[in-house]
């Protein structure tokens, strides 16, 4: 059973992440405040895995919060602010849910702790299955004569043009008659993102995140509304 508090300095919100726990058969919510210092207190006499926070509070802000707790337990955040996204995934977030925070996403971020809480016991099993899953470290693409062969390390980002794509990797354009949706399909989502719908970026390629920007070397991407949960989520996954 994963133990749960939920903080947020909006009552109405607790209570929608309080009805969303009591859904969840592995989930046990022990604790839920208004008030992040008396949260806090709590988190430092009792045994909690999980906690659902708000990061834009009175007195103690979310990420603030996180650099006190120090790993005691892990946080899961929740704000209608992408801002603070780069800051949470940096003090280790399972996940950044934005608001309103709809059920069906809601669970996707207990999956994910699920699995992290599972990994933790099984340590032995999470390294095989480290082992033996293979990650492709290049591809075959198609431009106007040859099929040319390209190291996935070496792509910053992809670019779509209608019927073809740019491939910008450290030293060269490469021109490629597939559309971007092809290219998605083909590279390894551990590595690469969809970020706008001319936009692929590698994750391991970003320089920083503000707000609708991503700095890749010295071109600037941008990150599209309809893409943003989904790019969190995957740099989430690559903590």
């Amino acid at each position: 059973m994963i133990r749960c508090v939920v903080v947020d300095d909006k009552p109405l919100a607790i209570d929608i992440l309080n009805d969303y726990i009591s859904k969840v058969l592995d989930l046990s919510l022990v604790f839920s405040s208004t008030n992040p210092l008396e949260a806090l207190e709590y988190l430092m006499k009792n045994e909690v895995d999980l906690v659902f926070l708000d990061i834009q509070m009175p007195q103690l802000n979310g990420v603030q919060f996180m650099k006190i707790v120090q790993g005691k337990c892990k946080i899961v955040l929740t704000t209608a602010y992408t801002e603070y996204a780069l800051d949470g995934f940096e003090n280790d977030a399972i996940d950044y849910l934005l608001k309103p925070i709809s059920f069906e996403r809601f669970y996707k971020a207990v999956q994910k702790a699920q699995h992290y809480f599972n990994a933790k016991n099984e340590p032995q099993v999470a390294a095989q299955v480290i082992e033996t899953t293979p990650v492709a470290d290049y591809i075959f693409v198609k431009t106007e004569y040859k099929l040319v062969k390209i190291n996935t390390d070496d792509i910053l980002y992809i670019e779509g043009m209608q019927n073809y794509v740019a491939i910008y990797t450290k030293t060269e354009k490469i021109i490629s008659l597939q559309n971007i949706k092809k290219m998605e399909e083909q590279l390894p989502k551990k590595q690469f993102a969809r970020v706008h719908k001319s936009y692929m970026v590698a994750l391991n390629k970003i320089n920083s995140i503000e707000r609708s920007r991503i700095y890749i070397a010295d071109a600037v991407i941008p990150l599209g509304d309809v893409y943003r949960d989904g790019f969190y989520q995957s740099i989430s996954a690559n903590q």
